[in-house]
C-alpha cells in the first residue's frame, strides 16, 4: 500500500510511525514549517521524515497547483491527514485511489473543528478521544472508521489530555490500518446533530470572566495551562495576573456566598481564588507581569485586600 501523508504535531509523528511500522510505502510527506512565534513543545514530523529518507514538503499553500501535481505524481492508494492544520481541497482528496482519511482529536461528532482537546477540557468533559474518519470538503464531516476514548480527570491539563489523545490516535490507526488495506473497514455516517463545530482559540480567550464560578475558572486554567498554551489571566490595577494551575477545594459545610466578581488573595501562605459563586480554588502556580508569584510577592503587590479583575 502506498500513501501521501499530511501531518504535524505529536499525533502526526506517532501516526506516521504507525504507517512506517506497517511497511506502508509513504511516497510524500507534507507538513508545516514551525512558526517562530509559537511555543513548539511537540515533536517534528519533518525530522521523522528525514530520519527515514522520505520526501518532505512544507508549502505555505498545500492546495496549490505545484503540490497537487507532486501528489498526483506519487499515484497513492491513500491520503492521510494527521493533525495537519489546513483544509485539504477537493482536487487533492480526489487523488488517492482508495480514499482520504483524517485523524481528529475528539470523539466525533463532538468537538468538530479547531483545538478539540482544549475545548473538551474547557467544557468540563470527562471523556474525549481520537477518531479516524473519511475526509470530504467539510471539516471533520465524513463517515467514522474507528475511534478510541480516553478519560479526562478533573485536574488534567490540556497537555495531559493531549498526550492521552495522541496514544488513542496511535491505537486507532494501528488497529484500523489492516482493515483499510484489506478493504474490510466499515464506515459509520456521523450524526452531526449530536455535536457542534468549535473555532480556533486566541491568547485573549484565556481572560477569566469576572463573574466566573470556580468550576468555570478551573476548567479554563486547565484548558490553556502554560507552558504549552498561553494561560488563563486577568488584569488588576494595571498588572497582569496569570493563573497557571489551580486545585479544587472541597466545599465547606456552610453554603458559599456569591460575590459580584472573583477575587484572588493570599491566605495562610497560599494563593486562593474565591470565585463569583463563592467557591474556592487553591492556586498552585501563578505570575504577575510575567514574574513567578508566591503568596509573599502577591501580598507585596496587592496587599491584604487581594486582586479582582479590573472593570
Amino acid at each position: 500500500m502506498s500513501a501521501v501523508v499530511f501531518a504535524y504535531h505529536n499525533v502526526g509523528v506517532r501516526c506516521l510511525r504507525v504507517l512506517l511500522d506497517a511497511a506502508v510505502d509513504v511516497r510524500l510527506v507534507v507538513t508545516h514549517a514551525d512558526n517562530p512565534t509559537e511555543t513548539i513543545w511537540f515533536a517534528s514530523v519533518a525530522e521523522v521524515a528525514a530520519e527515514h529518507g522520505l520526501r518532505c514538503l512544507t508549502p505555505a499553500d498545500p492546495n496549490g497547483a505545484k503540490v497537487l501535481a507532486q501528489v498526483r505524481a506519487t499515484e497513492p492508494d491513500f491520503l492521510f491527514s494527521f493533525y495537519y492544520r489546513q483544509m485539504i481541497s477537493a482536487p487533492l482528496l480526489g487523488v488517492p485511489r482508495r480514499g482520504a482519511f483524517n485523524m481528529h482529536g475528539s470523539l466525533l461528532p463532538k468537538f468538530r473543528g479547531r483545538a478539540p482537546v482544549n475545548w473538551a477540557v474547557l467544557q468540563g468533559e470527562r471523556e474525549t478521544g481520537a477518531t479516524l474518519h473519511v475526509m470530504d470538503v467539510k471539516p471533520d464531516h465524513g463517515a467514522i472508521v474507528d475511534q478510541c476514548a480516553v478519560p479526562i480527570l478533573g485536574d488534567d491539563s490540556a497537555r495531559e489530555v493531549f498526550d492521552k489523545v495522541t496514544l488513542a490516535a496511535e491505537i486507532v490507526l494501528a488497529r484500523t490500518l489492516p482493515r483499510l488495506i484489506e478493504g474490510t473497514a466499515s464506515f459509520t455516517p456521523q450524526v452531526h446533530q449530536m455535536g457542534r463545530y468549535f473555532g480556533g482559540r486566541r491568547p485573549e480567550d484565556g481572560r477569566i470572566p469576572p463573574l466566573a464560578g470556580a468550576k468555570q475558572i478551573h476548567d479554563l486554567v486547565r484548558a490553556v495551562a502554560p507552558p504549552d498554551y498561553p494561560g488563563a489571566f486577568f488584569d488588576s490595577r494595571g498588572r497582569r495576573v496569570l493563573v497557571a494551575r489551580t486545585l479544587r477545594v472541597a466545599s465547606a459545610a456552610a453554603p458559599p456566598t456569591a460575590r459580584t466578581r472573583f477575587t484572588m488573595s493570599a491566605s495562610d501562605n497560599a494563593l486562593v481564588i474565591t470565585a463569583a459563586d463563592g467557591a474556592h480554588l487553591r492556586v498552585l502556580a501563578a505570575s504577575i507581569d510575567g514574574q513567578p508569584c508566591d503568596a509573599a510577592r502577591f501580598n507585596a503587590v496587592f496587599g491584604a485586600d487581594g486582586a479582582s479583575p479590573d472593570t
